[in-house]
């Protein structure tokens, strides 16, 4: 059985781009201060992106009046109760079907594994929220799953961890068997190829548990950019070893080797908290634009020349992105794009 529907790749042409603006919890922070990073930093990426694109942005309304001020008057605002700002999470998946039909599925959403510091009983319902507004097909799914656990490449491959959609948090009575069984179902994909986890601070107290959009990204069929960790002294460095030998023998849909490009890691190795997951992989691809990760690093002009060559056509427009990594994520992280 063919399944009705596809996850096109990010790199296909948008109707839109989906974010959340942070809303009172961990992600805008305790202090006044904190509050305006968060939201110059979410902001700042909304911003960006609405130049190629449109944006909506789903608000809190205790924050309404705060988005407005942040934001360019071009981006679009729809009020909803959130708990975090997580969009690509938190969201519906887009899918489209055969006769140009979009649908938009609502995954399970429980806190990145009911992980005991997280809230999710007002995220649970933005994806459901969010295919109202669009007027897209429900598509249902029991899958505990969020969309930063899963990259494609639009022509039957996913890429996933088995940290996160195998997590006991999240989907204890399943196998690879049943994830790749619906998958296939809801996202179209033939290939499924797992990953053993993510990055080393992700994986901790306030990660996700090793999703795979920091650690690798599919730009076209055929061909996977991964996160090179070159200082030893860092334990992702381990990682980036284990992930490169797993794609050395993994193959795409039609049976083909993949071609894998470093990305390298920034040379800043660690912050406050400890080892950093500073990621130029968690960028984001618009129409005729990737918004990618600044670290105010050495590495951002050599990540940013390597988006643009495996993105040709597209301007590379760079975001600071270390206030949303502090928070635990990327760029990536906070849109989500619905297909035209």
């Amino acid at each position: 059985m063919t399944a009705r529907w596809r996850m096109p790749a990010e790199h296909e042409p948008h109707s839109r781009t989906w974010m959340a603006f942070p809303a009172p919890g961990y992600s805008l922070g305790d202090s006044e201060a904190e509050h305006h990073e968060a939201r110059t930093a979410w902001s700042a990426v909304a911003n960006a992106v609405v130049e190629y694109e449109p944006v909506t942005m789903v608000v809190d309304p205790t924050q309404s009046t705060y988005a407005r001020e942040y934001l360019s008057a071009a981006v679009d605002i729809v009020e909803a109760p959130l708990n975090d700002a997580w969009m690509r999470d938190i969201g519906p998946t887009f899918v489209i079907d055969g006769t140009g039909m979009i649908g938009g599925v609502d995954w399970v959403f429980n806190g990145w594994g009911a992980q005991d510091w997280a809230a999710w009983d007002r995220d649970q319902h933005i994806a459901r929220i969010v295919i109202e507004q669009t007027g897209v097909t429900y598509v249902g799914s029991d899958l505990v799953n969020e969309g930063g656990g899963i990259q494609v490449d639009g022509a039957g491959t996913v890429l996933v961890t088995e940290t996160v959609q195998l997590d006991h948090g999240r989907n204890p009575s399943l196998v690879a068997a049943d994830v790749e069984a619906e998958l296939t179902r809801v996202l179209g994909v033939d290939n499924v190829i797992w990953l053993p986890r993510g990055l080393t601070r992700d994986s901790e107290e306030f990660g996700t548990r090793g999703h795979v959009d920091i650690v690798a990204a599919m730009p076209v069929p055929g061909t996977v950019i991964v996160h090179d960790q070159r200082n030893r002294e860092h334990p992702d460095h381990g990682v980036s070893q284990q992930i490169k030998e797993v794609l050395a023998t993994a193959v795409t849909t039609g049976g083909d080797a993949l071609t894998v490009i470093d990305v390298p890691a920034p040379s800043t190795l660690r912050d406050a908290e400890g080892f950093v997951d500073y990621s130029y992989i968690n960028h984001y691809v618009a129409n005729g634009v990737v918004v990618a990760c600044s670290f105010d690093d050495p590495a951002d002009a050599e990540a940013a020349e390597i988006l643009g060559s495996v993105y040709p056509g597209r301007e590379v427009v760079t975001v600071d992105a270390r206030a949303i990594f502090a928070r635990g994520g990327g760029i990536h992280c906070i849109t989500q794009n619905q297909p035209a």
